[in-house]
């Protein structure tokens, strides 16, 4: 995989914010970029990246796979994560992503067929007082204190917009 010139650029834009031999401090900005432009990181653009970095291609996987906010398969045009840490959990994640899984007919991890949602579960979205909250990418908004309803809204708002 070659990377266009105009995203070196930027690579090197990003590389030279941090001291001589110290490139491995730009990975996550490189990675956001890459998945910006190709909506995800495949193997072949993470070893690209590597190769980019003079890493090995275990430090970028590594660091892309530990991420959830990296995409390691492609994604549906909003992808829906839903928090599923112990304070969400006790308002009722556990039964909106049950709730999110019937409606758009699909699993975790999976996209539905039209491409346009991808049901994925994170860590704490550090909005414990304001819980169940799902955040919709690619501008990973936050949306709090969910129901049944509000998902329905939401998830209808999402499909008139494409």
């Amino acid at each position: 995989m070659e990377f266009s010139q105009e995203i070196k650029r930027e690579f090197d834009q990003i590389v030279a914010r941090y001291p001589q031999g110290r490139q491995k401090s730009g990975l996550l900005p490189i990675l956001h970029r890459v998945q910006e432009e190709y909506g995800w990181l495949s193997t072949e653009a993470m070893n690209a990246v590597a190769g980019y970095l003079q890493l090995n291609p275990i430090e970028v996987y590594e660091v892309a796979s530990f991420y959830t906010m990296f995409h390691l398969r492609p994604v549906g045009k909003y992808v829906l994560e839903v928090c599923r840490t112990g304070p969400c959990c006790l308002v009722g994640a556990e039964t909106l992503l049950q709730y999110l899984q019937r409606k758009l007919n699909i699993g975790i991890g999976e996209t539905t067929p039209d491409g346009l949602f991808t049901l994925k579960t994170v860590e704490c979205l550090a909005s414990c007082g304001t819980g169940p909250v799902l955040q919709i990418g690619p501008e990973y908004l936050y949306h709090e204190q969910l129901t049944e309803q509000k998902l329905d809204q939401l998830i209808d708002s999402l499909r008139s917009k494409s």
